[in-house]
């Protein structure tokens, strides 16, 4: 029978020493909890610590709590619930961002390449569909050097009621394809972005500025049914005001005759029957768009839109786009292409 004073019997497997007390034995249990904790404390702390740095090790200047600093990118992509730093690696992390080169600048473009690379092509589309709203405005006079003449007129059009504005700006961006194609800078006097003009002696001036190698107008004629055929109007030698086509004359004969010759070879269209004896040849002083030039230029009717066999051609898409490959060879024979 057990004594109430004596010390309550060993667990079996206690490895308590039996001959010390009971509340010995406790003291010393307690004495080593105590113990441990200050060592379990520290233990956590340096886990939190290098748990935010990443794979790059902990960093001296990351605070040991980051719930108020500015996260990192990589922390800011991790996912929700994870700890800072969890998704992050070596080329997210401050010191990888920092020594982050700059990328290397978009390379030039290459030079363009053809025949025409290098050179400047003014294509001027005769009219603008809008001319038709605005008669006061177009009906302003300039002055042409040879004398005053409107800013610019409306154009024809066919019998069906095709304008030949319409015409005009479809061959002139068919040809600035063309020319591109073989390498050109080209420049169109306007593309209908304007609600009427510009006037002829802007038209000219935009050739003049762009100080382009060549320049052609794209028209089509509107005389009386039964006059067909194309023809190229060239500039007259003209001395007067702001007119001066000495310089230009000899050079644009050469664009007009290679133009001629391609374009009736491309389209298959004859030189008018009705002026230019045959040639499709035309010299003439009273258009501001030449006299006012400073550039190789010439005009280009392209057909009679008031006849019916050539409003069917110049109606046709088909067409168009050889009216066009006609008068970009012309523009290649004269630079050298």
């Amino acid at each position: 029978m057990r004594n109430d004073n004596s010390p309550p019997p060993p667990e079996s497997g206690s490895s308590i020493d039996p001959d010390r007390p009971w509340f010995t034995r406790r003291a010393t249990l307690v004495v080593g909890v105590a113990a441990l904790a200050p060592a379990a404390l520290a233990g956590w702390v340096l886990t939190q610590a290098f748990a935010g740095t990443g794979s790059d090790g902990p960093s001296r200047s990351t605070p040991l709590s980051a719930s108020h600093s500015t996260p990192s990118p990589g922390q800011r992509d991790a996912k929700p619930g994870s700890t800072p730093g969890e998704g992050a690696s070596a080329s997210t992390s401050p010191s990888a961002s920092q020594s982050t080169t700059a990328a290397a600048p978009a390379p030039a473009p290459a030079p363009a390449k053809g025949p025409l690379a290098g050179k400047t092509v003014v294509v001027d589309p005769g009219h603008n569909a809008g001319n038709f709203a605005h008669t006061d405005e177009i009906d302003q006079q300039v002055d042409i050097g040879t004398g005053r003449k409107e800013c610019d007129t409306t154009g024809t059009t066919t019998n069906a009621g095709y304008k030949e504005a319409d015409f005009t700006l479809d061959v002139s961006k068919r040809l600035r394809t063309a020319l591109e194609a073989q390498g050109a800078k080209v420049v169109l006097t306007h593309q209908a972005d304007r609600p009427w003009g510009p006037c002829i002696t802007e038209r000219a001036r935009i050739g003049n500025e762009a100080k382009a190698d060549a320049v052609v107008s794209v028209h089509a004629d509107g005389v009386s049914a039964g006059n067909r055929g194309f023809h190229v109007i060239l500039p007259a030698k003209v001395k007067g005001g702001a007119a001066d086509t000495a310089k230009i004359v000899g050079p644009s004969r050469e664009l007009g005759e290679r133009i001629a010759g391609n374009f009736a070879r491309t389209t298959g269209s004859a030189p008018a029957n009705y002026l230019g004896s045959g040639t499709g040849l035309v010299v003439r002083d009273d258009l501001g768009g030449l006299n006012l030039s400073t550039q190789p230029k010439v005009f280009i009717e392209c057909g009679n839109m008031r006849d019916a066999k050539d409003a069917a051609q110049l109606t046709s898409p088909e067409w168009r786009q050889k009216a066009a490959q006609g008068i970009a060879d012309g523009i290649v024979g004269f630079l050298g292409g």
